[in-house]
């Protein structure tokens, strides 16, 4: 039945990792779920994710439930219109409109597709602007996973007002992807012969030796040479 059944995704989330669970919550769960076993996957995910030093206790089920996220429908067209709109909103440098669409995320008890668009958002939109975004976004985002809800809504605040005041620039994403579509159009051709990885020609070859010139060996460690096919 349902409650077995989220009695054993708990045991596969948590693992051997040491997080009791409180007696109960199996069942809150699986009566606050309607009969959705996708939301009480989830549900169950985002409560080992978030557990405190105590584990998941039936206070965090009923809380939990109380702010709808065992109603919360991660596939639906709700959820993927607030982190379109979480997005955009850092994008477009409101760090208002931002902390409260990732508010809206926590309080859903979200904290993965938050984490995970704030990542791509560092990559995307602050790229190459502020480079030293991503690592401290990283950082930001491991700590969230350890410290685990509510604490773990400061640094990803935090974090998510870093990339709303910075500046931007999407010069990273725009490069591959052109990159991407040459090769989808066919244009690709021979890698040229000083850059490839073999040193020896032959014997009948009519043009001998790979003539790559080393950049370090120029001055200002550069050097005119062809490098796309």
């Amino acid at each position: 039945d349902m409650q077995k059944a989220v009695e054993r995704a708990f045991t596969l989330a948590i693992g051997d990792r040491p997080i009791p669970v409180e007696d109960g919550v199996a069942a809150h769960i699986a009566q606050a779920v309607g009969g959705d076993v996708r939301k009480a996957l989830g549900a169950v995910e985002l409560l080992v994710l978030g557990a405190g030093e105590q584990g998941v206790t039936l206070a965090d089920a009923q809380q939990a439930a109380q702010r709808s996220n065992m109603r919360y429908d991660r596939d639906g067209d709700s959820h993927y219109d607030i982190l379109s709109a979480f997005q955009k909103s850092i994008r477009g440098s409101d760090p208002d409109a931002a902390l409260h669409y990732l508010a809206r995320l926590l309080e859903a008890g979200d904290m993965i597709s938050a984490a995970r668009r704030m990542l791509v958002i560092a990559a995307e939109d602050v790229g190459l602007a502020y480079p030293q975004c991503m690592p401290i976004v990283k950082a930001c985002v491991d700590s969230a996973f350890q410290l685990g809800l509510p604490e773990a809504s400061i640094p990803l605040g935090e974090a998510v007002i870093l990339m709303a005041t910075a500046p931007k620039s999407n010069s990273g994403e725009a490069g591959i992807n052109a990159a991407m579509a040459d090769l989808q159009k066919g244009r690709s051709g021979p890698i040229p012969r000083q850059l490839q990885n073999k040193h020896f020609d032959g014997e009948d070859a009519a043009v001998k030796g790979q003539h790559y010139k080393y950049p370090h060996a120029y001055p200002g460690s550069w050097v005119a040479q062809q490098y796309l096919p």
